[in-house]
Formats: structure tokens, C-alpha cells, sequence
């Protein structure tokens, strides 16, 4: 059962098309990520998902019903955190979830989110760090326990040990049943949750992936300064190019495993050796031609994805 369905989303600002034909479908139970670079369309779409921005063509439909005419229907289903948690300044944490208590006319889950996340509710919200007010912002967006969470940029300049806590919650809730449709460009946050991505560069879906198929075609950059001398010509690689060479070293591009080349890197002393992941933007020129038209093939690949059982 789809939980999400867009068909031909279109989003203009003058001449900017800041969503220019998407179309793709979240299925329920699964952690779907939306990938793509800063500008690519990512807040535009939720907030034409959430009814804040009206589309100027397509169609969204959510629960099998459309967003637009089942808006105060739907919306007692979803939970949403948005890229940038701006509240009340001068209520607490306690103050806000009381109050969405109210125009719930339900008890909500929200004290004990905040006791897992450390949260003082009894603080102002104009007193509080940006770490805690991003924790107030997923405790208000969990404390219904909706069937669709929407968030973006959910983790996005936050430290790592409040990273885990939120990928915590988030596995929790999914485990219960919900859906989750969370834009980022952060891979190692999508390695960890994500079941399925979209990838979507100026506007366009480049293509849909399942996260498997995502890890195979993972790019790493690899920094190696090396103690002495060393013959780059042992470290052309199937999957490794050389993308600069230093004074002492090299800066290599590795595609997939980065196993076969530690191995070769085992047989020179080294000062240094940094890896990390390239940035998305890479992967888009390395794998999609650096184009925002998606190939023939791309598009029935869009059609060919299995849904989730």
C-alpha cells in the first residue's frame, strides 16, 4: 500500500521550476530518503506534500486521498519536523506540548520522548540550544505516534551522539508501523535508516533507488601520505582512480569496496591516511552523467522498483 503518491509534481516561482515533474510513490512502513544537493527542490516538495505550498501542476495523494481536499484529514495522520524548528519563544517546551494536547483532545507521548532525549521541558523555547530545540522539534512531531512522519533535514549540524539518539527514535517508530519520508544529504544518516531513496538534482528525480543498490555505487575519497617512496602506477585499481598526486602522497577516488586498495596501501609505510565519503554531488556526476534528465533506462528503472512487502 502506497502511504505517499505523486504524479507529475510541478512547483514554479516565476521562471524558476524549483520542481519540475516528480514522480514517485512511498510505500508503508518503509524509511524513505530524498536525497539531493542544497537547492535541488527537497523543502520545496514537502511543502507541497504538506499543503503549505500549492502545487502548480501534479497530483499528491496521501492515504489514497488527495492532500489538498482531505488536508485536515491527513494531517491528523502525519508528524512533521521541519528543516528550521521555530516555536514560541516564550513558552516551554511543556507549554507547547500541552497545547497541542489541547487541539488534539488526547494525552501525547511527548514527556516521555523528552525524558529518552534528556529535554527539559521547562525551559523557554528562546532559552534553549539548537540541539534542544531540534530535540523539541521531533519530540512535538513523535508525541501522536503518526503513521507518516515528514521531516527535513532531521539531523542536519547536529553533534554525533544526538544523531544516534534521534536514528534511535526514528527505528522505534518505524518498527511500529510508521512511515518516514525524510529528506538529507547526509549518506551515513541514509546508510543507517533509509530502505529506499530518491535522488533529485534541479528539480528532477534522477532516479529511485533501493538502499543496497545505493552502497554499491557508495563513492569514497581517500587522502594517502606516504613515509617514503611509493609507485602510484600500484594503485590503478578497478575501482580506484587517481584524482591528484601530492609531493608525499595521493588523493584517490574509490568506488564501492575500499577493501582491495587498504590492501595495497598494507604494503608502504604511511604518515597519513584519510577516507570519507564524497559528497552527493559526486556521486551525481559519477553515476548520472552530471545530468538532471534521467536516462531511458533511468525511467524504467523509476517504473521496475519492487515495493516493500
Amino acid at each position: 500500500m502506497s502511504v505517499i503518491e505523486v504524479s507529475n509534481l510541478k512547483k514554479y516561482f516565476g521562471k524558476t521550476r524549483a520542481v519540475d515533474g516528480l514522480s514517485f510513490e512511498v510505500e508503508k512502513g518503509e524509511i524513505f530518503g530524498f536525497l539531493g544537493p542544497n537547492g535541488a527542490g527537497k523543502t520545496t516538495t514537502i511543502r507541497c506534500l504538506l499543503d503549505f505550498l500549492r502545487p502548480s501542476a501534479g497530483e499528491i495523494k496521501m492515504f489514497g486521498l488527495d492532500s489538498r481536499k482531505h488536508g485536515p484529514e491527513i494531517k491528523k495522520k502525519i508528524g512533521y519536523l521541519s528543516g528550521d524548528v521555530r516555536l514560541y519563544d516564550g513558552w516551554t517546551g511543556e507549554e507547547h506540548l500541552r497545547f497541542l494536547e489541547s487541539l488534539r483532545g488526547k494525552k501525547s507521548i511527548g514527556d516521555e520522548l523528552a525524558a529518552k532525549l534528556a529535554l527539559n521541558t521547562k525551559t523557554k523555547f528562546k532559552a534553549l540550544s539548537s540541539g534542544n530545540k531540534q530535540k523539541l522539534g521531533l519530540v512535538l512531531a513523535l508525541s501522536f505516534e503518526p503513521e507518516l512522519l515528514i521531516m527535513d533535514e532531521p539531523t542536519l549540524g547536529l553533534d554525533p551522539l544526538l544523531q544516534n539518539q534521534i536514528y534511535e527514535l526514528l527505528e522505534e517508530s518505524q518498527k511500529r508501523g510508521a512511515t518516514i519520508f525524510m529528506s538529507s544529504h547526509n549518506l551515513a544518516e541514509v546508510d543507517r535508516l533509509c530502505h529506499r531513496v530518491g535522488i533529485i538534482k534541479e528539480g528532477r528525480l534522477i532516479a529511485i533507488e533501493s538502499i543496497q543498490v545505493l552502497k554499491e555505487k557508495r563513492m569514497h575519497v581517500a587522502k594517502v601520505i606516504f613515509s617514503g617512496p611509493f609507485n602510484s602506477q600500484d594503485f590503478l585499481l578497478p575501482n580506484v582512480e587517481i584524482r591528484s598526486q601530492l609531493p608525499d602522497g595521493l588523493i584517490l577516488g574509490i568506488t564501492g569496496d575500499i577493501n582491495p586498495l587498504i590492501q595495497r596501501l598494507a604494503a608502504y609505510p604511511l604518515r597519513e591516511l584519510e577516507i570519507s565519503y564524497a559528497s552527493l554531488e559526486e556521486i551525481f556526476l559519477e553515476f548520472y552523467g552530471g545530468s538532471s534528465q534521467p536516462s531511458q533506462n533511468q525511467n524504467n528503472n523509476l517504473q521496475e522498483i519492487p515495493k516493500l512487502e
